[in-house]
């Protein structure tokens, strides 16, 4: 039975889950050239513009956290996932920004 997530969880809760070693997957869907800057250790990378078409690299048991930049792309992607029968999708506020702004600040950023 899939667990439904919140629609957005803040980079400290990531953390936190991160930190407890909980089953999950960090979808970033940044283009290339954003992710050869910075992500988050672990994420699995699929654009935005190719996700419809890569669903088949995403687990339907464990939790997945969408990141991209400031969270835009990602809420966008949260949402069509959760309509395409993905319930246990969040958001992940602010992107990758929030995420090494509040958590990994020798992170580079863009």
């Amino acid at each position: 039975m899939a667990v439904e997530l919140p629609l957005e969880i803040e980079a400290e809760e990531l953390a936190s889950w991160r930190g407890d070693g909980r089953p999950l997957t960090v979808l970033d869907v940044r283009e290339r050239w954003e992710t050869q800057i910075c992500m988050i250790a672990g994420s699995v990378t699929i654009p935005l513009g190719n996700l419809p078409q890569s669903l088949d690299r995403l687990s339907g048991e464990a939790p997945v956290v969408v990141v991209c930049h400031h969270g835009t792309r990602s809420l966008q992607a949260t949402a069509w996932l959760r309509r395409n029968g993905f319930a246990n999708v969040t958001n992940l506020r602010g992107g990758i920004d929030a995420w090494a702004r509040r958590i990994e600040p020798n992170m580079s950023s863009y």
